[in-house]
């Protein structure tokens, strides 16, 4: 019992994976140009990323390294390589997004322009992770984020057709506009799906010192914390279907239209709710962003690391993550339209993830790491299936969308 009550941990992976600028702005964009329509995505994202967060718990807990270790050890740092700087450099991009979107509820709160912004949500991030330990991370953020749950109770309040959403959990042609609404699926799988998900659980994993008692734990705490994440990104999408679709607006141009997601349900009170809720979630996100920058490289690399450690005791770690801060925050500092960086980062996303996911699904099978918790073929295929998926969709229509294709 005492293990369950670390659902934390899968809580603030969700968070930093569902609950943020990515998942709300491709949610609710689903669901203002396409109705219910693309719920199939979010159910087969948080299907697929719950057994990705799964596995990459048990790989911890069992064999005691993270996964960029174990990828590093079992092929060597030359085929690290290659998903290491495609992870890396999509992460800045989703690190962008994510100080955006703590930048715009800045402006919603205060009318200064979010470009102002940019600098000193980076020095809040820097801060909490310069003085900050891992279990602030967790249970801070995980406490904060349930005011995300405004989004549940706004889309029973809205009354949909939940036959109709339920039917819309399979997988359906669009009647117009197909290359949007495969960007919009790839999209929602890239945003759900992205690596920072389980490689960040790898790595938290560890930094709570998992051994093999926490294998039947990992399990419920894996599948609670991504359903949290899952239903909110769910609602998020019903919402923008009711408040949005359903009132002719069926695209999101700007990002101050995002307010009127809850706007309809609770009056003035939804714009305050909706700016805490994306200052929350995607503050927690662009924390996890960050300090998964810094695992990233020290596990490369073989650095010391450990966000429960004084900065001096690891200060390659320490500089990953500052630096990750600076880059991340010149785009938004530049003017870059969050909204938009948000969507196609997602869709990035998708394209890179087969180059993380393989080569982990091939340790998940190896009995040297794994010994009898090696995966089976149920798992191993739905990773596979879904992760192939988003790549396609991904290739296919990001350069449709980029020259305008409809």
């Amino acid at each position: 019992m005492k293990k369950l009550l670390e659902i934390s941990l899968g809580v603030v992976t969700s968070i930093g994976g569902f609950l943020e600028m990515g998942e709300m702005s491709t949610a609710a964009q689903a669901g203002a140009a396409f109705n219910v329509q693309l719920v199939w995505a979010v159910v087969l994202g948080t299907i697929c990323v719950a057994f990705l967060v799964e596995m990459a718990g048990r790989f911890s807990a069992v064999s005691g390294h993270t996964i960029i270790d174990g990828i590093r050890d079992r092929f060597g740092i030359k085929v690290l390589a290659w998903p290491l700087v495609t992870t890396v450099l999509v992460s800045l991009l989703v690190l962008s997004a994510e100080i955006g979107g703590v930048s715009i509820a800045l402006e919603f709160a205060t009318g200064i322009t979010y470009r102002w912004w940019a600098v000193p949500v980076a020095v809040a991030s820097w801060l909490f992770l310069w003085r900050g330990t891992f279990g602030m991370l967790e249970k801070g953020v995980t406490s904060l984020g349930l005011i995300t749950l405004c989004f549940v109770v706004a889309a029973f309040r809205l009354q949909p057709d939940w036959a109709q959403v339920a039917a819309s959990a399979i997988p359906s042609k669009p009647h117009t506009q197909a290359a949007t609404y495969w960007f919009m699926a790839a999209s929602i799988l890239g945003a759900s799906l992205s690596p920072t998900l389980f490689l960040f659980y790898s790595s938290g994993a560890i930094e709570d010192r998992w051994d093999r008692s926490y294998v039947g734990a990992n399990r419920a705490i894996a599948a609670l914390g991504m359903t949290f994440g899952g239903v909110i990104s769910a609602a998020v999408l019903v919402v923008a279907a009711q408040s949005m679709h359903a009132h002719g607006i069926e695209s999101i141009e700007d990002f101050h239209q995002l307010p009127l997601l809850l706007i309809d349900t609770f009056g003035m009170w939804g714009f305050a709710l909706f700016a805490a809720s994306l200052a929350i979630a995607s503050f927690g996100a662009a924390v996890e962003v960050a300090l998964l920058q810094g695992y990233l490289f020290a596990q490369s690399f073989g650095w010391n690391w450990g966000q429960d450690c004084p900065p001096r005791a690891n200060p390659g770690f320490s500089l990953a993550y500052t630096c990750a801060l600076v880059i991340g925050a010149i785009p938004i500092a530049a003017g870059a339209d969050p909204l938009k960086l948000t969507i196609l980062s997602m869709a990035l996303t998708a394209v890179n993830l087969p180059l993380m996911v393989v080569p982990f699904i091939v340790l998940m099978n190896d009995e040297h790491y794994m010994g009898e918790h090696r995966n089976g073929p149920v798992s191993n295929a739905a990773v596979l299936g879904i992760t192939g998926l988003a790549f396609v969709l991904g290739v296919v229509t990001l350069p449709l969308q980029i020259i305008g294709g409809t």
